[in-house]
This record gives C-alpha cells, structure tokens and sequence, in this order.
C-alpha cells in the first residue's frame, strides 16, 4: 500500500511547528544548518553552468525530472546555511505534482518571519531557487501534456 504524500500546506504547519519549538535564531540557524547536512547527495553530472540557479550569491545547482506525475527536485549549495534552506524548500516541494507546485507560496517563511532574520542576499536567492522550481515544474508540466 502506497502512502500518500502530505500536502504543502500540511508539510509548511509542520516545518512552523518544528522551529517554534526552537526559542532563539540562534538554535534556528543550527538547526537549519543540520537540515543541510542531512540533503542526499546531489549527482556529479548535474553540477553543470545551465543547472546553476541565477540570483543566488552562493553556488547552488539544482535539477529536476518526472516520477510519475510527481516532480523530483535535486539541490546542492557550497553555503551550509543556504543547504539548509535548499532542504526546506525541498521538504514543501518534493514529489509534488507540478500544479500543486506551481499553485503553492513558501508561506513557512513569512511566518517564521525568516525574512528579518537572513540577509537581503540570501532572501534574493531564496526567490531565486523558488523561481527555479516553479520553473522546473511549469516545463515539466507541458512536457508530460
């Protein structure tokens, strides 16, 4: 029997539940750290120019296929922090279909209120990568039509 995946909103309550339970940004930072350690290992061949996420100051790579009807999305980054925030970006998104994709806002940070507590530079590229999947998702989604 197949589980099913839970949804967006469902994996953001969680993520915000999570880091509540964290009382200071320091202990956030650690722990958003220690996700991105936790992040599979992204595929050597897919550390190329074209896979490279544009607007992020750290190096990020990111790439993306179909299983199914669902989209898998692979990241890396040579920033631990920015790791960590592949690998929560990648806890709402992964094995999404690409409308749930595309119809879903990383809301879990606004709520956090992570935007006053990381750098305008690291904002920037945190819509970058968000950018990137929706994108990856949008084209994955007209190529299976």
């Amino acid at each position: 029997m197949m589980t099913a995946v839970k949804s967006p909103v469902d994996i953001q309550n969680d993520i915000v539940t999570e880091f509540q339970s964290l009382t200071d940004w320091d202990a956030r930072y650690k722990h958003i750290i220690g996700l991105g350690k936790q992040l599979p290992d992204f595929p050597e061949e897919h550390r190329t120019e074209q896979n490279q996420v544009k607007g992020c100051q750290s190096t990020v790579w990111m790439h993306a296929f179909l299983e199914g009807d669902a989209v898998v999305v692979q990241a890396d980054s040579d920033a631990m922090i920015v790791r960590g925030l592949i690998a929560l970006l990648l806890r709402v998104y992964a094995h999404q279909p690409p409308d749930v994709i595309l119809a879903t806002e990383p809301e879990f940070f606004h709520r956090l209120g992570m935007g006053d507590h990381i750098s305008m530079q690291r904002s920037n590229g945190l819509f970058a990568m968000i950018k990137q999947i929706k994108l990856y998702a949008m084209v994955l989604k007209m190529q299976a039509q």
